[in-house]
């Protein structure tokens, strides 16, 4: 397959080496600096985990001409920068595939206005990093989640095009997950993240910090469950239904799951773009806020942790664990436990 990867970030690098190295025809657009390193050094990328490390020659480009014809181009750039790459897709009429890999709260609209229907997918990628010097360090799940995306058709079918996609992702290494609910898995993400883009903010964008601060993971964790109370009101499913047990698990032991898990270094190059990444935090804290507006569903958490995107606004102090942790869930779940064994005494004789 001839392949266009639109973005040469960290993941946007990661998946043009992986299927460039699996035999694809690989293209990637690349400006500035950026562009003058993969030219020296090729993509050079650096497991986080096992600190073993790549290099892949690929051909690169720096525009999309509307002559240029790909089988697929993947669209990997923030997503305040979408906007500025639609009138070169739209002019380019070959191309009869664009997956746009990224995060998106507004929805699709805009991107079908510019291209048509017709041509759009969207998906999500499964891998985190930071670029250090012309080096892409990642982090990626182990085992069979190694590198996972997660990609859709606009009416949820599962078509050739998507299979065939995902057959050549596959090829590469690289896991996929094919949802009949795109959009509604892209919102859910959102909700997802903000909170835990804001808790890392008011602890000074720093995940050992974080895990120290006790009372930025409970407003992370708060925030979260009014974020899918939003997308509720407006009908979308919480995507995917794995996410919902943030909802399920009491707010004390969830606190104390959360701060065990911030304490790693894959966290923190999971986390490391954070700093980077303010200005695409902005757009989808607008773009959500959309959402909250149409729903009218309170937010007074998610309100509380927007302020500490603004750098000048300064983190919190380490450790503060002010804000009382909420210990209904556990009592409720203490007396359903209770209740379910007394109905066992109670069956048990009647036998």
């Amino acid at each position: 397959m001839n392949i266009l990867i639109h973005g040469a970030g960290v993941l946007g690098s990661l998946y043009a080496a992986r299927l460039q190295e699996a035999g694809q025809d690989v293209s990637i657009l690349a400006r500035g600096q950026r562009l003058a390193d993969i030219h020296e050094h090729g993509i050079a990328l650096e497991d986080v985990t096992t600190k073993h490390r790549t290099t892949t020659r690929i051909n690169i480009v720096e525009q999309l001409a509307p002559e240029d014809a790909y089988d697929l181009v993947v669209v990997l750039v923030p997503k305040n920068h979408v906007s500025e790459v639609l009138p070169a897709l739209a002019a380019n009429r070959h191309t009869p595939n664009v997956l746009f890999m990224g995060n998106n709260a507004a929805g699709p609209d805009e991107i079908i206005e510019a291209l048509g229907r017709e041509r759009v997918l969207l998906g999500f990628p499964g891998a985190g990093g930071t670029r250090e010097g012309y080096v892409v360090r990642y982090i990626a799940a182990s085992g069979r989640k190694r590198f996972r995306i997660t990609i859709g058709e606009l009416d949820g079918r599962t078509t050739p095009r998507l299979e065939r996609i995902a057959e050549t992702f596959e090829g590469a290494g690289v896991p996929v997950t094919i949802s009949p609910k795109m959009d509604a898995w892209l919102k859910t993400h959102v909700a997802f993240i903000l909170p835990i883009g804001g808790a890392l903010y008011m602890a000074g964008c720093d995940n050992y910090r974080l895990a120290r601060t006790r009372d930025a993971v409970v407003l992370m964790i708060r925030a979260t469950h009014e974020g899918f109370r939003v997308l509720r009101t407006l009908g979308i499913t919480i995507t995917p239904s794995s996410l919902k047990i943030f909802e399920w698990i009491p707010e004390p032991i969830l606190v104390a799951l959360i701060q065990r898990r911030l304490n790693s270094e894959d966290v923190k190059a999971a986390f490391g773009h954070a700093k980077a990444a303010r200005e695409e935090g902005k757009q989808l804290r607008n773009e959500f806020r959309a959402l909250v507006h149409s729903a009218s569903v309170p937010t007074p958490t998610m309100d509380q942790l927007r302020m500490y995107v603004d750098q000048m606004v300064p983190p919190v102090p380490e450790g503060s664990a002010e804000i009382p942790v909420d210990w209904r869930g556990v009592w409720v779940g203490l007396g359903a436990l209770a209740g379910l064994v007394l109905l066992l005494i109670f069956l048990l004789k009647l036998l």
